[in-house]
């Protein structure tokens, strides 16, 4: 027998968009305890950059105890930091350098990755872990300024200029470190089928976890000229962003931005978008 979904609670079978990569599984999973139909596109790859001599260059600073503060902003992009210094220097020796300069993490991600070093972050900026969180945080830590200290950005993908630029306006000397860049999956049918559901008013609610994921979106809509009618298509459709960073992002490209959650998490974003998805679709209707 089958059981019809509730239609007062949740998504209540409604078709949901997201377009994450590396947590693509995790993603569907939670669309679908919450009701949905989920319908999830990877946006991007990560691909790291190969004989990495910006990073390597930069391990050599932090080995001569040069560095005196750095800010890991991503997870995966601690890794991948690591992991190409690996290729020059023992676990131990890195170890150590770390643990001589003051360990800025931006969220629980990178957190986790300094955990599995066996080191913890000196500093820890609160959501919703944007640019401005991290200065206001600095600022706190450091209420005499922050003039003359050499700092390092661990960079996710593209550059973080306004945190650069508030860092600088603040008489540190900043370097960025870039780990690994960005790019459109190497099969792109996927997000296309997608798009076009969008546009043709199948999906009832798009869920962003990323500036980079709206960025990809709109490069792909560029290149076959379907940007204005995904635009159009976001009238009758619930745009969920994740926090202030994608939500600038989404309205930098002219998108709607009907809801955020109150953190800036996964599950709290698919969660609480449920909650609110039939109100929010009502009065755009």
């Amino acid at each position: 027998m089958d059981i019809e979904p509730d239609a007062t609670r949740g998504f209540a079978g409604m078709t949901i968009a997201a377009f994450e990569s590396r947590m693509a599984d995790q993603m569907a999973k939670l669309i679908a305890r919450y009701g949905g139909d989920p319908l999830v596109a990877p946006s991007l790859q990560e691909i790291p950059l190969e004989d990495n001599t910006e990073a390597l260059d930069f391990a050599k600073d932090l080995m001569a105890g040069t560095v005196d503060l750095l800010i890991l902003l991503t997870g995966v992009g601690t890794r991948t930091l690591v992991d190409v210094w690996k290729t020059r220097f023992t676990l131990e020796a890195i170890r150590q350098a770390l643990t001589k300069t003051t360990l800025v993490c931006r969220g629980p991600k990178p957190i986790a990755a300094l955990k599995e070093l066996g080191l913890k972050p000196h500093i820890t900026v609160p959501e919703p872990n944007t640019w401005r969180d991290i200065l206001h945080t600095l600022d706190d830590w450091r209420p005499e300024g922050l003039t003359g200290l050499r700092l390092a950005i661990q960079e996710y993908g593209i550059a973080n200029t306004n945190l650069a630029q508030g860092l600088t306006e603040r008489d540190a000397l900043v370097r960025s470190v870039t780990v690994y860049r960005w790019a459109l999956p190497d099969d792109v049918e996927p997000l296309k089928r997608t798009l076009r559901s969008i546009m043709d008013g199948n999906v009832s609610v798009l869920l962003f976890t990323s500036a980079a994921q709206v960025d990809h979106v709109v490069k792909l809509l560029e290149t076959t000229g379907e940007l204005a009618g995904f635009r159009d298509a976001l009238g009758k459709t619930m745009v969920a962003s994740i926090g202030p960073i994608t939500s600038q992002r989404l309205r930098h490209h002219q998108f709607p931005v009907d809801f955020e959650p109150s953190h800036a998490k996964m599950g709290v974003l698919v969660k609480e978008a449920s909650e609110q998805a039939r109100e929010i679709l009502a009065r755009k209707s």
